[in-house]
Formats: structure tokens, sequence, C-alpha cells
């Protein structure tokens, strides 16, 4: 844990002690539960509007002005254009108290959605320099549509609320478009989205597979750091027929994914931290009888333990660089973070436990959940301020959550009836986070 980390983890713990002897008068659980039914026609409605209509990582321009339309009508302070697209909305209560962030994530993904519902996605974009389907097959509609939800509803509360809440909608959660240098949050935080006002906690959500009305989430490392990396070998193109007058990057490319799944399964004790390193591309080559002289590979590697993470990093471009050596080819092999570790401060997710519980209802929380090797860049926005990132069970009914389709699949589709509970888990976040008082 790095010495800011620590601080803000020791602050934050102190606070929340002091607190528990000095509760506030609370606003009742019936009320906000009220606010949230009488909202969910529109949340559904927003849901669907946005899943019809989805954008791209830092492309977001409609669903940027859907939000920002709606936060002034409910006589937020508003500012756009934070981060491209990023959207942040402030809501100033009427005690004051300390300040709490909710944030939800605003981008689609190039995929062509296979869902079949009557609102299914038909929209393009461009990725890459190609002309590709656009579909919300990670549920960021189901997110943007909750939080405009509890922004209602807060605003509604806005006489009884001691503090201040900030609404962060982020573009580019999926990771920084190619040629871009920086993702949504990174790119937030660096244009001021925690500053002025500075929150002292934050929370975010994730819709997943998971039985509908469940939540579940882990403090400390909850889900992976994520790495892209590429690699580059280079030969000499030679006749399919005559491979000893070249130099195989084809038959290299075979030997450096073995070698690298062997890496990875051989030194790495999976009983203490989760690791995955996949190469997932492939490219080399346009006829059947060359060789060609260039091969490109790229994937992922997926870490809980930054010690580790270098050190594998270390020895798996050592390793690269040697097998390319061995057929007399050379490589270039390069890393870039995607998204840090998500950590959940301990504290805040011992003290937020109940809250969602008084949100989903008794036995229907988990905050002791097994870490998840699917990332998130939520986690640059807790390494700024102590943060908690929960999941959000949304499958099918009846379906077994084992075999609903992942998020990222074109069958992904977010149960409709889970939505007043991330509505409700936002709205008590952050109204139970101000009513403590401040020490």
């Amino acid at each position: 844990m790095n010495a800011r980390r620590l601080i803000a983890a020791s602050s934050l713990a102190l606070g929340l002690v002091f607190a528990a002897g000095q509760a506030c008068a609370q606003v009742p659980l019936a009320r906000v539960e009220a606010a949230v039914e009488q909202i969910n026609p529109r949340v559904i409605e927003w849901r669907r509007d946005l899943h019809a209509n989805p954008e791209l990582g830092f492309a977001e321009t409609r669903t940027a002005g859907v939000v920002a339309d709606h936060l002034r009508a409910l006589g937020l302070e508003v500012r756009t254009g934070v981060g491209r697209t990023g959207v942040v909305g402030i809501l100033r209560g009427g005690k004051p108290g300390r300040t709490v962030a909710l944030r939800a994530d605003m981008d689609a993904l190039p995929v062509l959605e296979a869902t079949g519902l009557p609102f299914a996605s038909t929209v393009t974009g461009t990725y890459m320099g190609q002309t590709v389907p656009v579909a919300h097959a990670c549920g960021h509609d189901a997110h943007v549509a909750m939080l405009m939800g509890a922004a209602e509803v807060l605003a509604g509360m806005k006489a009884d609320l001691a503090g201040t809440v900030v609404f962060i909608f982020q573009p580019a959660e999926e990771g920084a478009p190619p040629g871009e240098p920086k993702g949504g949050a990174a790119l937030m935080i660096e244009e001021g989205a925690l500053r002025d006002p500075r929150p002292d906690a934050i929370f975010g959500l994730h819709v997943v597979p998971g039985r509908p009305g469940t939540i579940f989430y882990r403090p400390q490392g909850f889900m992976a750091a994520s790495d892209r990396v590429d690699i580059v070998l280079h030969g000499r193109q030679t006749h399919g027929a005559w491979p000893w007058k070249g130099v195989d990057v084809i038959a290299a490319s075979a030997d450096v994914i073995q070698t690298i799944n062997t890496l990875t399964a051989r030194t790495i004790d999976p009983t203490t931290t989760p690791t995955v390193f996949t190469i997932a591309t492939l490219d080399a080559g346009v006829r059947y009888n060359i060789i060609p002289d260039t091969a490109t590979l790229s994937g992922t590697l997926r870490t809980f333990d930054i010690a580790q993470r270098d050190d594998l990093v270390r020895r798996a471009e050592a390793a690269v660089g040697n097998v390319a050596e061995n057929y007399g080819a050379t490589a270039e092999f390069s890393v870039r973070q995607n998204a840090a570790l998500v950590f959940n401060n301990e504290a805040l997710s011992a003290w937020l436990a109940p809250v969602l519980t008084e949100a989903a209802g008794e036995g229907n929380v988990n905050p002791a959940t097994p870490a998840t090797t699917v990332a998130e860049d939520f986690s640059y926005l807790s390494q700024e301020v102590p943060g908690v990132f929960y999941h959000l069970g949304g499958s099918p009914d009846g379906v077994d959550p084992a075999t609903a389709p992942p998020n990222h699949s074109p069958a992904f589709n977010v149960n409709e009836a889970v939505l007043p509970l991330g509505v409700k888990a936002h709205v008590l976040s952050a109204i139970r986070f101000l009513e403590q008082p401040v020490p």
C-alpha cells in the first residue's frame, strides 16, 4: 500500500469509528424506497434509450448531452467536457458536511449485438480506422441510467443532505482508444473531476452475471490490474517450401505463446495471488506459401501484486527475447497499463456492508467474494480518495449465472428488475455516508 493510500485509509477509519458512536438522524429507508419506485419507469426508459444509442470511448457526445441536460434540470452544478466527454454534477445539500462521489461509466464496445431486444443497437462507429458495430455489451447503459435516477432521488432530498454529492459520469472505461495515452478515469482526474469539491469517499458499481438482487465485493484487492502486452517479432521472409532460407517468425510466435503460458503456470503460485497472462491476437503473413518477415502478437496480463507483476514482466521480456534469438529473430516487447488494481478501502468496505444490506435485504450482500481477474479503471479514482467498488448481480430470471452470457458477449443483457436496487444502493451509500458527523 503506498503512503497516500495508507494515510487516506487511516484517516477514514478514524472518521468512521468516530461516526459510529455519534449517529445523526437518518433519512428513513421507506422514503428512499418510495422515491426509487417512483423514478424507476424513467430509469428503464433512459436505459433503453442509451442501449439503442451506444457510443464508443471518448465519442459519448449524445450520452453526455442526455446526462448533462438531466442534471441541469435537477438544479445541479454541471461541468461538461471533463476528460473529453465526461460530465460532473455537483449537488450541495442543505446542511454542511463532508463530500461523497458516485461514479458511472458511459462507453460502449465494438460488438455486434445479438440479444434480440426490441431496442437492440443497430449503431456503428469507427474503431482503429474501421467501421464497426457498437453495443452496450458491458452494461454501462444501465450504470448511467441508475446514476441518473440516483441523482434525481438525491436532488429531491437536497434540504436534508448534510454535505455534497458529486456525480461522475465517465467516458472510455474500456481503456484508452488506439492512439490515446490515457483512458477515461485517468483523464477525468487530470482535468479536475475530484477537485472543488474533493470527495472524502467514492463509490461505484458494475452489473455482472449473478443472482438478481445480490451485491458482492471484497476489501483490499477486488479486481485485477490490467496490462496490455505487445510483441513484435522480426525475421526474414522466405518461401514456405524453404524455411531454412529465412527466419521463421511463425514458428517463433508459437514458441513465444507456449513460453508465456508455461512461464505463468509454472512460476506463479496461484494459491497466493491470481495471475492471468493471455496472448489473444497473432497477426502474420498474407499467403499460404510465404513465411513473412514480421509477426505481431498482443495480449493481456492480469495481476493482484505489484512486485510480482513487475517480476513477471521482466522475466517474460527476457524469455521472449531468448526465444526470438533461438530462431535468429529479434523481438520488441512493450507493456502499457490499462487499469490499476481495484483496491477497496478496508474501513470503508466494512462500513458499507450494512448499508448495502439495507438496500438489498438480509442475505443478499456478500462482502467477502473472491477476487476477479477482470479489470476496472475505477481503480484510478480510488487511488485518489478512499473508495469501494461492488458488483450487482443482473442475470436473467431463472438463468444460472454460471451459464449466463458474460459481459462483453454479444448476448449480454441486464435484467431490468435489478435497476431499482442499483439506484437504491447509490442513494443509500451517499446518504448514510453524509449522515456521519465530520470528526
